[in-house]
């Protein structure tokens, strides 16, 4: 779990625009800690990242933007068992990748 400057320090996105943009991508409801700071996840970070990227590199408006994400939404639920295996995979890469780094 991040707080909002580790995430905004990973993504470049300021801490204003981050709270603003909880308001308006779907699924994107930021979990509280006890104290109620802001507390992201990585499946956040990862819409984070695809919200910048539509609006500042695709120069998509917020409002495009959000439907684009809905629209991946539906496709992801759409290739939901090939995700699994490219996940499943990208985690044995992963492990495979530590193992031979550990063996030097």
């Amino acid at each position: 779990m991040y707080s909002i400057g580790d995430v905004e320090k990973i993504t470049g996105v300021k801490t204003h625009i981050l709270r603003y943009w909880e308001s308006v991508i779907p699924g994107f409801s930021i979990q509280k800690d006890i104290g109620g700071r802001r507390v992201y996840s990585q499946s956040d970070i990862e819409k984070i990242f695809r919200m910048k990227y539509l609006i500042y590199n695709k120069k998509f408006t917020i409002e495009g933007a959000r439907k684009q994400l809905i629209c991946d939404a539906e496709k992801i639920e759409e290739n939901a068992d090939i995700i699994i295996e490219i996940k499943k995979l990208r985690k044995n890469l992963l492990d495979l990748y530590d193992f031979v780094s550990h063996l030097k």
